[in-house]
């Protein structure tokens, strides 16, 4: 197996020791992109957006932006983990996801945090398969 990162400019930089995503080409089944984790960070201006949908759809861009580079796309993903500060926010997460995916949807975990990085409200992290 050889990981491979994957790295684009259309989505903010790692802010610390990890790659934007790994791509790993498993003998059994193809190539597995493992996705990290994206917040609401503008990747042009580097600024986090203003209000929780804002930062919803700013990290569902830039997690977008780096499946793309990975050569792949919304239809290869088949795990997503969300994080949010705020539990009460599940609903309106759920209906950008009902916009972006189709059925079948990927399997998803939704977490529950007291913080995320750079004072972000929502962070999503994907697997994905080419």
């Amino acid at each position: 197996m050889s990981n491979q990162p994957i790295h684009t400019d259309k989505a903010p930089a790692a802010l610390g020791p990890y790659s934007q995503a790994i791509s790993a080409n498993f003998a059994f089944k193809g190539t597995v992109v493992f996705c990290s984790g994206q917040i609401g960070l503008d990747p042009v201006t580097g600024n986090m957006k203003e209000g929780f949908e804002a930062q919803v759809d700013q990290a569902f861009a830039n997690m977008q932006a780096v499946i793309k580079a990975a050569g792949a796309d919304l239809s290869g993903v088949v795990k997503l983990t969300l994080f949010l500060t705020d539990l009460s926010n599940f609903a309106t997460v759920n209906a950008k996801m009902e916009a972006l995916f189709q059925k079948p949807y990927p399997a998803r975990s939704t977490v529950g945090v007291s913080a995320l990085p750079k004072g972000a409200l929502f962070e999503v992290e994907a697997i994905v398969t080419l």
